[in-house]
């Protein structure tokens, strides 16, 4: 491609995020997209056939990116030996909405194409996609609890989609919100720790598992911030202070659940 073809495709390229972020796929105008570019229609059709064929080219690779993330994690839990897995249950995922989290942010206009304005592609299907792979995770657990003779009471179909999908749509909200990257960091394993209690409760499994699980978990998540500090040399303090104290809490409350036990 000549460096006028790729001048040319870039100028098409940047108008049309213009126009769909700011009308959406269903109402952009291939016409005003190309009067934006400063390219004929005739140009147009020589990168791509239809709008639908540009919309693709702008959030194809990132709708993947995600979906992938998304069931490889859901494949290395699942690889986990079953004996093993309610002890690992936060700390797969809890890296998987981490990168995806990470890398939304490094691509915010294409992920906000995909969630805010991709109605009448199949894009739009995102979260219903990530609830349906969910709910067999789910289920595949619940078979894994059954089987080390902790079965869960039975779950409500209905209200299941309903968590499921609003744990999405909270996760989500982070990136159409364009919340500072460090707030959502902050508000994503403050989410985690909820929707992970809530589910725990739900399953028949107690807290003080959890607090457990979290204990582990949460040094190495510690190391990895050390690790990522280390490379971009800036950490910002409150998330420091932040994480400190909730590893503190964490501690504390565990002891505190232990004595209560012994003096039982």
């Amino acid at each position: 491609m000549s460096e006028e073809e790729q001048t040319t495709l870039h100028l098409i390229r940047s108008a049309a995020m213009q126009e769909f972020l700011k009308k959406g796929f269903k109402s952009a105008s291939l016409r005003n997209i190309v009067k934006i570019a400063g390219v004929t229609t005739g140009a147009f059709y020589g990168y791509y056939d239809s709008k639908e064929d540009l919309f693709e080219s702008l959030v194809s690779e990132h709708y993947n990116f995600l979906l992938n993330c998304f069931c490889k994690a859901q494949k290395e839990f699942a690889e986990i030996p079953p004996e093993e897995q309610p002890d690992n249950l936060t700390s797969t995922s809890g890296e998987c909405m981490y990168e995806m989290l990470m890398y939304a942010y490094d691509h915010l206009n294409e992920f906000k194409l995909i969630l805010c304005c991709s109605e009448g592609t199949r894009f739009s299907k995102l979260i219903d996609e990530m609830v349906e792979i969910e709910t067999k995770g789910t289920h595949d657990y619940l078979a894994v609890l059954e089987k080390l003779g902790r079965p869960a009471p039975p779950i409500d179909e209905r209200l299941e989609h309903i968590l499921i999908t609003g744990m999405f749509n909270t996760f989500f909200e982070l990136i159409i919100h364009e919340m500072p990257l460090e707030e959502a960091k902050h508000y994503l394993r403050e989410m985690r720790a909820f929707y992970t209690a809530g589910w725990m409760k739900i399953m028949g499994q107690s807290a003080l598992s959890f607090l457990i699980m979290e204990s582990v978990n949460f040094p190495l998540y510690l190391i990895h911030r050390l690790v990522l500090t280390n490379e971009n040399k800036k950490v910002d303090n409150q998330t420091r202070i932040f994480e400190g104290s909730y590893f503190v809490f964490i501690i504390i409350t565990l002891l505190s659940r232990f004595n209560k036990l012994k003096n039982f």
